[in-house]
Parts: C-alpha cells; sequence; structure tokens
C-alpha cells in the first residue's frame, strides 16, 4: 500500500496548479494593473488639456490681473505707452487655488500687478466641471492654474486685458491604488501639465 501511495501520480496536476495559480493571477491582476494605470494617466493628461481649453477663453480668477494696466510700468529702463508691446518678464507667474470652496491667487514669481484682488471664481468653477467631466474623481485641491508673461499684449488695450498671459493647468497629488497591492498600497501619479496661450482671459466673450 504504502508502495502504491508512493508512486501514485493521480494528484500531481492538481498539486502544481495549485502552486502555480497564485503567481498566475499575481501576472493577471498584474496586466489588468498596467492598463488601469495607463487609462488613469491618460485621463488625466485629457483632464489637464480640457482644463487649460477652457481656462484660456474664460476669465482669470484673479481680477486684479485682469484690470491691470501697464501703461507707465517700467520695463527695460523705460515706461510703456499707449499701444507699446507689453514684455514678457513685465508679468512673473500669479497661481490660483480653490480649497474649501474658495478660489485664491498669490503671486509666485514676481513681478506681479499690485493687487490680484478681487477673486472671481466663475472661469475658475467653468474649468473644473469640465474636467471632471473627463476625470470625475478630480478634487479641486488637485488642480491650480497659473499666469506667466508671454511677451504677449499691449499696453493700454482698449478691448480687455493687456496682457496675453501662458495659462498653465496642472494636476498634481493623484493617488492610483493597484489591485496587486489588495488596495491598500498606494502610487503617486506625477503631476500633469498643459500650457496654452490666453485667447480671453476677462471672458468678455467666452463667458
Amino acid at each position: 500500500m504504502i508502495r502504491r501511495l508512493r508512486l501514485d501520480r493521480s494528484g500531481a496536476s492538481a498539486a502544481e496548479f495549485a502552486l502555480v495559480l497564485p503567481l498566475l493571477l499575481f501576472f493577471l491582476f498584474g496586466i489588468i494593473d498596467g492598463a488601469r494605470f495607463l487609462w488613469e494617466t491618460n485621463r488625466a493628461e485629457k483632464a489637464t488639456q480640457m482644463g487649460a481649453r477652457i481656462a484660456v477663453v474664460t476669465d482669470a480668477p484673479a481680477g486684479g490681473l485682469v484690470a491691470h494696466s501697464y501703461l507707465g510700468d517700467t520695463s527695460g529702463g523705460s515706461a510703456l505707452t499707449q499701444g507699446d508691446l507689453v514684455p514678457r518678464t513685465a508679468l512673473g507667474e500669479v497661481r490660483c487655488t480653490k480649497s474649501g470652496g474658495t478660489v485664491s491667487c498669490t503671486c509666485v514669481v514676481s513681478p506681479c500687478p499690485t493687487t490680484l484682488t478681487p477673486f472671481d471664481d466663475t472661469g475658475f468653477n467653468l474649468m473644473l466641471q469640465r474636467m471632471k467631466g473627463v476625470k470625475p474623481d478630480l478634487a479641486d485641491t488637485n488642480v491650480r492654474v497659473s499666469y506667466r508673461g508671454s511677451g504677449l499684449g499691449y499696453a493700454g488695450d482698449p478691448n480687455g486685458m493687456d496682457v496675453a498671459p501662458l495659462v498653465t493647468v496642472e494636476i498634481s497629488g493623484l493617488q492610483f491604488k493597484p489591485i496587486t497591492g489588495l488596495m491598500l498600497a498606494t502610487i503617486t501619479l506625477p503631476p500633469f501639465r498643459t500650457t496654452l496661450t490666453a485667447e480671453d482671459s476677462d471672458g468678455s466673450q467666452s463667458n
């Protein structure tokens, strides 16, 4: 009987399958995780592109930036006069975010207008709405929009904002939970950015 049991191979396939199954499942879920990661990355990239497209044709949250007149501002040692091209160096970087339901803007790179207030959340909220249509799990605090000098725009422009800044929409702080980590481990996705040149930053046409 002992000899027959020792030579019996009837359960070998089941035993081998039990040994291989965990590795097979790990590779299977790894492939699924890879596809999910690419999907979430693509959605975040598309959301930033959508956000930038909306941001360049709606009013900038920093009302002081929109209303600021560059007439008389000194650039390159001389004061700008009516119709002068506003140089890129005339505007550093203004960054706007939303937290606790409130939009605020700060000057992160000088020079900036003396005041950035009043803050207007109309364009920012519209941008967030369109972005969440692409990536619904996006939180307000994941998004920020920045305005930098582009070298476009004219001092004393009677048709709207003096400058046409470079507008950058960025998504950061997104988390990805892989199935292979039993949904306990998280991976922080890299930031996503899209930059376009402003077209109607006072929202006079687009809003």
